[in-house]
């Protein structure tokens, strides 16, 4: 009888370890296993966190590679790092060197909307920080997609952000038919022309002040950047009430590094997805 006690305690004990394992199509912690920097530690505890001991800009990574070959993601809306404690430093999610996201420090959750961006070919996902420091990730999950957005052009030209050159101001008036949860769509390129610019940024603020915009304020550096990666065409910003007062009232400026803007449009969601 106490060895069959002691084989059913055991069995308990090891199926209780293994819920906390058990994740769904979405949910992706498990894979976090490895790191670019081979000074990085990661550990993945019992209770499914991952303790990540970071080096400056190194990587807690994950492959996505399907038969070698990187996969679509293109039906999913986001990828979101949730922390079991605020980070304390800046953090960033680096997707197939083309789509990231900036954190700054203090925060609980970080996500990367792909909103247009191309997720078509995804091989590896890294988690980065920008000091050395310990991140516990408590899970890393995807978002299903299924919304659609009616877009209407609030701004259309050709300018050419160099080093914070350039610039211009969308009127107060494009902005009287926001509602919170719209997005501020910018449609450009990165401009590539000199080889020593390692990064591509957007400062959006309510014209003629030095006030950021709120709906992107956890994307932003501590100069109130946003930075996009080499090979993004779309980077979106959703509003919030805030947003919306301070755009009727002053309008938005919008500058940035390196990047060559042809069009603002303003999104409205058609059809919200279930939430997941």
């Amino acid at each position: 009888m106490m060895k069959l006690k002691l084989l059913s305690i055991a069995t308990l004990t090891l199926l209780t370890a293994c819920s906390h394992q058990q994740e769904d199509k979405y949910t992706l912690t498990s894979k976090f296993n490895s790191t670019w920097n081979l000074y990085e530690t990661v550990e993945h505890e019992s209770d499914g966190t991952i303790t990540y001991n970071a080096q400056p800009w190194g990587g807690l990574v994950a492959s996505f590679k399907e038969r070698n070959l990187p996969v679509d993601w293109s039906k999913y809306e986001a990828i979101t790092f949730e922390f079991a404690e605020p980070t304390k430093v800046a953090t960033q999610i680096f997707i197939s060197e083309k789509v990231k996201t900036w954190g700054k420090p203090g925060i609980m959750s970080l996500t990367c909307n792909f909103d247009g961006q191309d997720v078509t070919s995804v091989g590896d996902v890294g988690l980065q920080a920008a000091d050395t420091t310990t991140l516990r990730v408590k899970r890393v999950y995807l978002s299903a997609g299924g919304a659609s957005w009616d877009s209407s052009p609030i701004w259309k030209g050709n300018c050419v952000f160099g080093n914070w050159t350039g610039g211009f101001v969308i009127k107060p008036e494009e902005f009287l038919t926001a509602i919170k949860g719209d997005k501020l769509e910018f449609l450009f390129h990165t401009d590539l022309s000199d080889p020593s610019v390692s990064f591509h940024q957007f400062k959006t603020v309510y014209n003629s002040t030095d006030s950021t915009l709120q709906g992107n304020e956890n994307e932003l550096n501590s100069w109130g950047c946003a930075t996009v990666g080499a090979g993004a065409r779309v980077y979106r910003i959703t509003l919030t009430d805030r947003d919306i007062e301070k755009l009727r009232e002053r309008g938005l400026f919008v500058n940035g590094y390196y990047n060559i803007v042809t069009q603002v449009n303003l999104l409205r969601r058609d059809y919200i997805p279930e939430n997941h």
